[in-house]
């Protein structure tokens, strides 16, 4: 089990109405619609978990990608990561599966799988995965995704 030897931050959540229902989050303040997305029957009309997962794991991985970098000197500036987070039946319940896209502009594919890689064993959000969830890591050449850096 991964423990921290101390806590530096704790983000608090309350949800009601399950997946279309509300969640707020406080300092700062966040407020969303929450809805079950359409290919899974719902209205796709707000916010999902999968989604949000898919964003926190991305910022954390991206994160983490930094403390790797200095480890094994190889650049992150301009990074970019794509979480893509899938959920279908497992049994009787529900299961989850990630896909993390790593890109780094000018490096080489090569070290930026050696890079991913080692984020991977240092990102709390893979440690807290790892054993329960099928994720995989891939470095790619671009990510064609709208966003400024």
């Amino acid at each position: 089990m991964n423990t921290p030897e101390e806590i530096a931050y704790e983000a608090v959540a309350i949800t009601g109405g399950g997946r279309d229902g509300k969640a707020y989050s406080r300092n700062p303040d966040i407020t969303l619609q929450l809805a079950t997305p359409s290919e899974m029957g719902g209205t796709g009309k707000g916010t999902n978990p999968e989604q949000l997962f898919a964003i926190g794991y991305g910022a954390c991985f991206q994160g983490a990608m930094g403390i790797a970098s200095k480890e094994l000197d190889i650049p992150h500036k301009g990074s970019k990561v794509r979480a893509t987070v899938g959920i279908g039946p497992e049994g009787d319940s529900f299961a989850i599966k990630v896909k993390l896209e790593v890109t780094v502009p000018e490096v080489p594919v090569e070290q930026v799988q050696k890079l991913a890689e080692r984020t991977h064993e240092l990102c709390p959000y893979s440690k807290a995965t790892r054993g329960n969830v099928d994720v995989t890591i891939q470095a790619v050449d671009h990510i064609d995704d709208g966003i400024d850096d």
